[in-house]
């Protein structure tokens, strides 16, 4: 034995070596289990609590304590220094840079979060988001909660200190009232004429004649309070507010209201216009409102259609201001769109009046049924959420219609807002729908003669006749053809629209788009087939496309005379204040068509070794035509 383990052996018998805890033991140690067994026991059961024989708790476990123990914050200058710094300089450079960008739709700021936007903004004028949360605050605690001993918050801040102060901000809050009633100008969505009405300085709520305030029921629809509660539950859950227009008129079915409430109280929500049923309008008519309504925010057309919705597979969508399913698509998913690269998914919430096809929309972009449609307003009850992609995320909202005093019976009735069926004596609003329509075009329409009526009453009497709905004695049943009449003006088959404030004052040369000056979305209809031999060789398929090219030519020479509008429908579109110059044919389209024809003419060539003949042999695939250019 060494001398150093000698020496060791007696520090131990003395009571030399150790910390000093030699003889004091732990809880459990005895002469089976040392401390460190104890220890390492303690903690594969310290997880659960301990319980007696009845099963009650006795000790609590680490997780079910309820006071936690003292906490350490390491120390550090950091904590006491300014997080994110700015200088004044770059400070007043920011709010000028804000201050140009602020008026220009399409520009934006990114990442709010990062930026000092109390001290961007200017103090002077009101905080929508600050005033939107106040309100929440009042409607939900009640003044019992607020006020008096069984107050249950803080006490709020009134700035008012003297009778005086009462006074001064009783006369601030007045004028702001006033200030109020002269945006219900525009807010109330009553289009062009608002202000022309509104010269008498009235309260917007109490103007009208009493048989202007004394409407319907039915005239009602779309402003109850179950439907506002859809409204902002699709607003409160979208990042991209999407409110689509009638391109007929979209100043009428604009809710001015909506867009003021996203512009104060949800400010970092997006809002885009989509003129839908642009195909039912002209070319000219539709780009016009396109760049018209672009200078308060970005405006999109469109066609709701799943087989033929406007632009889709065209070179010249992505430059063109016109709006496909895979222009939407492109502009919320795109890499390189800083919009949806911090976002793991994309909402876009659809909102608008009813019947202007919002649903539609959805299921043109899935290019599937997946939302239940009609043509007739009401027929979306609840909002619901439609997955178009794993990124972007599609909202469809009931129809909402804004409150407005300025409206009449017929203007509400002639935006779809109600079902014509439901109104009593729908002759009546037969006038206001005329007044919109030239009379060529209704002539055109329902073949009538044009001088065999001179009002609405003749002319639902000659309709009546002509179309057999008469009653007992051979009296016009003036009521139900009245009902098809605005159904028909509703759903289309009558050619209309509402023209652009400026109009008439453009300039004919910039009103036409290149390449574009036929009906929007123009597709020519298909012809139908009988049912023919499927082999088909390529030679016997260039023989009728050389047929069918003598065919068109023939029917192009013998409709050059009179236009029959939408195919299948027998519909005369409007022109441009009594003209229908722009829906003529497109001599691009002949050519592209042609040359269409002569590469199938090569590729059949050089498939059979020999040139085709141009037989009138009709050997197309069953269920193929050809649109006529």
């Amino acid at each position: 034995m060494g001398s150093g383990k000698k020496e060791a052996a007696r520090k131990v018998r003395q009571g030399k070596v150790g910390d000093g805890m030699a003889n004091v033991k732990v809880k459990g140690e005895n002469f089976y289990r040392s401390a460190k067994k104890v220890k390492v026991l303690n903690i594969l059961k310290g997880g659960d609590p301990q319980r007696n024989a009845h099963g009650r708790i006795t000790k609590s476990a680490v997780f079910q304590s309820r006071e936690a123990g003292p906490a350490r914050i390491e120390p550090n200058r950091k904590w006491f220094t300014n997080s994110r710094v700015i200088s004044q300089d770059s400070l007043a450079q920011f709010r000028e840079a804000v201050a140009e960008q602020k008026s220009d739709p399409h520009t934006y700021i990114l990442k709010t979060n990062k930026l000092p936007m109390s001290l961007i903004n200017d103090p002077e004028t009101k905080n929508g988001l600050k005033q939107h949360l106040a309100k929440q605050t009042i409607e939900t605690a009640s003044f019992s909660d607020t006020f008096g001993p069984k107050a249950q918050r803080k006490k709020p801040k009134i700035d008012i200190a003297s009778f005086q102060d009462l006074q001064s901000d009783s006369e601030k809050k007045h004028a702001s009232h006033l200030e109020r009633l002269e945006e219900l100008k525009l807010l109330s969505g009553a289009g062009i004429g608002a202000e022309a009405e509104r010269e008498d300085g009235g309260d917007v709520w109490n103007t009208g004649t009493g048989a202007q305030l004394a409407k319907e029921a039915i005239f009602l629809k779309g402003q109850s309070k179950r439907i506002w509660n859809e409204l902002y539950k699709v607003i409160d859950s979208s990042d991209v507010i999407l409110h689509v227009l009638d391109a007929r008129d979209p100043l009428g079915t604009r809710c001015r209201a909506i867009e003021k409430y996203l512009k104060e109280e949800a400010p970092h929500k997006h809002l885009v216009f989509i003129l839908n049923k642009c195909d039912l309008v002209p070319t000219a008519v539709a780009a016009h409102w396109v760049r018209l309504l672009s200078k308060e925010f970005p405006t999109l057309a469109f066609h709701a259609s799943i087989t033929n919705s406007f632009g889709k597979g065209s070179p010249y969508y992505v430059n063109s201001p016109f709006f496909t399913g895979e222009s939407l698509q492109v502009n919320l998913v795109n890499p390189s769109n800083k919009r949806s690269s911090d976002r793991k998914q994309v909402s876009a919430g659809l909102i608008g009046y009813p019947n202007s096809g919002k649903s539609s929309i959805i299921n043109t972009l899935r290019a599937k049924q997946v939302c239940t449609t009609a043509p007739v307003p009401g027929e979306t009850k609840i909002w619901q959420y439609i997955t178009l992609t794993k990124r972007i995320y599609l909202i469809d909202c009931p129809g909402v219609v804004p409150p407005n005093a300025n409206d009449s019976a017929e203007d509400i009735l002639l935006r779809g807002v109600v079902r014509v069926e439901a109104v009593e004596n729908p002759a009546q609003y037969v006038e206001a729908a005329l007044k919109r329509v030239q009379k060529k075009h209704l002539d055109r329409t329902y073949s009538l003669e044009p001088d065999s009526y001179t009002t609405s009453d003749e002319f639902l009497e000659v309709l009546a006749r002509r179309r057999g709905k008469l009653h007992k004695a051979n009296v016009p049943d003036l009521d139900g053809i009245a009902v098809t009449v605005l159904r028909e003006f509703l759903r289309g088959k009558i050619p209309w629209y509402v023209p652009p404030p400026d109009w008439e004052q453009r300039d004919s040369a910039a009103a036409k788009i290149t390449g574009r000056e036929g009906r929007l979305g123009e597709m020519a209809g298909k012809r139908k087939r009988e049912d023919e031999d499927k082999a088909e060789s390529a030679l016997q398929a260039a023989k009728r496309i050389a047929r069918e090219k003598d065919e068109n030519e023939e029917d192009e020479s013998e409709s050059e005379d009179e236009f029959e509008g939408f195919e299948g429908t027998g519909v005369v579109l409007p022109g441009a204040i009594g003209d229908l110059t722009p829906f003529e044919e497109n001599e691009d389209d002949e050519d592209e068509d042609e040359d269409e024809e002569e590469e199938v003419l090569k590729s059949a060539v050089t498939k059979t070794g020999s040139k085709p003949s141009t037989s009138n042999e009709d050997t197309r695939p069953p269920g193929k035509s050809r649109r006529k250019g």
